[in-house]
């Protein structure tokens, strides 16, 4: 898993069908500092993500797996929202503090 922070929407009307149903968020890769690293990227969000947030995410065949289709083209997947990181005692994000 990785972590990223969610920077927009991306609309897309056309898609292939065993994709339908699944929001599609705009993240950016979080380094260990929690600052984005402008490698953004398209993932399917089935749990609510929302801008600003910061998630968790799977890539690979691990992302479909999170689909109720296999079949599906995908190859990125948020499948968490993160409340809390720290990193040796400090903590470097804090969504009620967000």
């Amino acid at each position: 898993m990785k972590l990223a922070k969610v920077i927009g929407q991306v609309i897309s009307t056309i898609k292939h069908s065993g994709l339908e149903n699944d929001k599609l968020l705009l993240v950016d890769y979080l380094d260990s500092d929690g600052k984005t690293r402008n490698m953004p990227g398209v993932a399917a969000d089935i749990i609510g993500a929302g801008t600003g947030e910061w998630v968790l995410l799977v890539e690979g065949s691990n992302a479909r797996r999170v689909l109720a289709n296999t079949d599906a083209p995908l190859d990125m997947a948020i499948v968490g929202i993160v409340d809390e990181v720290v990193i040796q005692d400090d903590v470097i994000y804090d969504k009620r503090e967000s």
